[in-house]
């Protein structure tokens, strides 16, 4: 009986220490960057339905520039100001007559990532099949990383629609 309780807490500490990995370890591959020296400062995930929709973002702050350092020598990411589709897709874009997003929010309407001045963002378009402007779209399937300069914070975010 000792056994099998310990052999169980052993499977729930394993279980908890991947699933913790396991996230992290996504971000990191899907943005190329090493995020172990990142403390984990929020998360919000609405993702878990049948289809897998939903949206989700968890944030990463650093103590020191090695994530920036590493963003600046990529290609892939890109330096703000944001372009239009990544603005409307994170803060919501206006011309005056009509309102485009902002897709990443929470259940009331707010976005999940705060007003970045200066920083950098990567925006990977996962719908494979589709054609065009991501904003004409009736489905989304993105990912997006932006980076605090300020607050040394990183944005791992997911939209699947």
């Amino acid at each position: 009986m000792k056994r099998a309780a310990a052999l169980l807490l052993c499977v729930i500490l394993l279980t908890s220490v991947l699933t913790a990995c396991g996230a992290r370890g996504e971000a990191a591959g899907a943005l190329g960057l090493d995020l172990s020296k990142g403390e984990e400062i929020s998360s919000y995930d609405t993702h878990g339905g049948f289809h897998g929709d939903g949206a989700s973002c968890v944030a990463y702050r650093f103590e020191d520039d090695a994530v920036l350092k590493e963003i600046e020598a990529s290609s892939r990411w890109s330096a703000f100001p944001l372009d239009d589709t990544a603005r409307a897709l994170v803060y919501g874009l206006s011309n005056g007559t009509s309102q485009i997003g902002p897709m990443l929010n929470d259940e009331q309407g707010e976005p999940l990532v705060p007003q970045i001045e200066n920083g950098y963002y990567l925006l990977i378009d996962r719908q494979t099949d589709a054609e065009g402007d991501m904003l004409d779209r009736y489905s989304f399937n993105f990912t997006l990383g932006l980076y605090d300069i300020d607050a040394r914070t990183l944005y791992y975010c997911k939209l699947d629609t």
